[in-house]
């Protein structure tokens, strides 16, 4: 009688498991997402090369270069420079707000891997092709205002499909906490772009481009031979996203939908037969049916404002330390990053107390009112000290970037999966291009307004993103008291349940 061999069991601990599969989507979309941002900070650092202030350097300045236009680069050598820098910005935000919103649709009806991937390489194309400009000696608006808009434009696969990935494998009960740490992505980026552009911007410009767009080319390689998008796909069982059941019994009343729905991903909804079925079934939400969901009409309008404040400081931060602390181009890019690092900061500090408390829209709102008056003291005393001015700046960054990083993640992913949509999992990609587009309007605007606005002063500046800041927070109004009225009602059923 044969016997049968047991399989060891160090060949089945080899086996991939569902915690594997959530790690390396987690490493994927963090590096995804970490090239897209390094591929758009380099136009910050290499602004101040284009059109330095050649005067400061002396009356002969000392040519290092066998370049003629080695102080200033045509056409960003005139004294409408800031508005040039201007229109290079606008044209890749508003091509990117644009695009936002067609995005989401073509991400919930395209295999997102195949879509992200497609999309990094596009963008590292369009990003080396700026840099190229240097190299081809070109010295005329329109290729710089072209490449940017068709930069713009392909960026916006990485955000919806990124979101989407991480949605599909990671349930409600941490989302906060591990999106907040997960969003570090957009500061990493930032500060690895910072680094890698200042490494050329006084010697050969354009390889501050091309270096970025050669990472995301192969990033994205990387993604289309290694992404899971659902876990379906490895008969995994997804996820959680928030405690509505008809079989149920409901011992732990909700008491709402923005509070917290489920403290437990891996509850006892394992059925067998069920999980791996109604995911394929839904169709995809529409435009309209994603603006219904409760709350993305409110946070995408909060969005719009504090990207505008986030992503102004993204363009002009390592001019305005130029112009006012009068560093080098390299020290500026370098010192900006700082503010970066407070935006990690603020990323996991929002998610954990968001998580905790179950208010995201409490959390913001506390965030945004904190961060006026540190920009208004940013700005007078921030630059009295390079001790100062460090720890001025990662304030700002996390007060700044925290309700930001936790509306496109956290607050995002829970509106994408919400009750009303009975276990819809096609409209994470729209919800987030929704709230995600609405805030790239205010990310077109900063940068506009911030070019209009510094010739008449740097105060002026700063006046525009507290006001911005101060209306993201009233924008919010309407779900923070939904939020307290969850909480009173909770707090008496507690009361009524202890003197019962």
């Amino acid at each position: 009688i044969p016997v049968p061999i047991p399989v060891p069991q160090t060949l089945t601990s080899l086996l991939p498991s569902s915690h594997s599969y959530r790690g390396l989507t987690l490493v994927l979309t963090f590096l995804s997402y970490t090239s897209y941002h390094l591929s758009r900070k380099p136009i910050s650092i290499v602004k101040s090369q284009l059109h330095p202030n050649c005067s400061a350097l002396g009356p002969n300045p000392h040519n290092d270069s066998n370049s003629s236009t080695w102080c200033s680069w045509a056409p960003f050598d005139g004294d409408n420079y800031k508005e040039l820098f201007g229109a290079l910005d606008n044209a890749f935000l508003v091509a990117y707000a644009i695009g936002m919103f067609i995005s989401g649709i073509f991400g919930e009806r395209l295999p997102l891997r195949y879509y992200l991937s497609g999309g990094m390489v596009l963008s590292g194309l369009f990003t080396a092709l700026f840099g190229l400009g240097y190299f081809w000696d070109i010295h005329v608006l329109w290729y710089f205002i072209v490449v940017q808009v068709c930069n713009g434009l392909v960026q916006t696969t990485g955000w919806p499909a990124v979101v989407a990935c991480v949605g599909n494998w990671f349930g409600k009960g941490k989302r906060g906490l591990i999106m907040g740490i997960w969003n570090s992505h957009t500061s990493v980026g930032n500060i690895l772009g910072s680094l890698i552009a200042g490494a050329w911007v006084s010697s050969a410009w354009g390889l501050s481009f091309v270096v970025p767009g050669i990472i995301i080319t192969a990033v994205g390689i990387i993604c289309f031979f290694f992404l899971v998008e659902y876990p379906e796909d490895v008969d995994c069982s997804p996820p959680l996203h928030h405690v509505m059941t008809t079989s149920e019994k409901d011992p732990e009343a909700v008491t709402s939908n923005e509070g917290p729905l489920s403290l437990s991903g891996q509850s006892s909804v394992d059925h067998s037969n069920s999980p791996k079925e109604p995911a394929e079934e839904p169709e995809a939400i529409s435009f309209l049916g994603a603006l219904r969901i409760p709350g993305v009409v409110e946070f995408s309008l909060c969005l719009l404002f504090a990207k505008l404040v986030s992503y102004t400081f993204l363009y002009w931060l390592p001019l305005y330390i130029v112009n006012v602390a009068h560093f080098g181009a390299k020290e500026a890019g370098d010192l900006s990053t700082l503010f970066d690092v407070g935006g990690i900061l603020g990323g996991i500090f929002a998610g954990l107390i968001s998580d905790y408390t179950g208010g995201r829209a409490t959390t913001c709102c506390v965030m945004l009112v904190v961060a006026a008056p540190m920009l208004f003291l940013y700005n007078h005393v921030g630059q009295n000290g390079i001790g100062t001015s460090i720890a001025m700046l990662i304030i700002c960054g996390a007060l700044v970037n925290g309700p930001y990083a936790l509306i496109t993640t956290a607050v995002s992913a829970d509106l994408g999966t919400h009750e009303c949509l009975k276990g819809n999992a096609k409209a994470l990609s729209t919800v987030t291009a929704i709230i995600d587009g609405t805030g790239s309007v205010g990310a077109a605007l900063g940068p506009l307004l911030a070019g209009l606005i510094s010739p008449t002063g740097w105060n002026n500046v700063f006046y525009m993103l507290i006001a911005a800041d101060v209306l993201a927070c009233l924008l919010l109004a309407r779900v923070v008291v939904k939020e307290a009225r969850g909480w009173c009602g909770h707090m008496a059923r507690q009361r009524g349940y202890v003197a019962s």
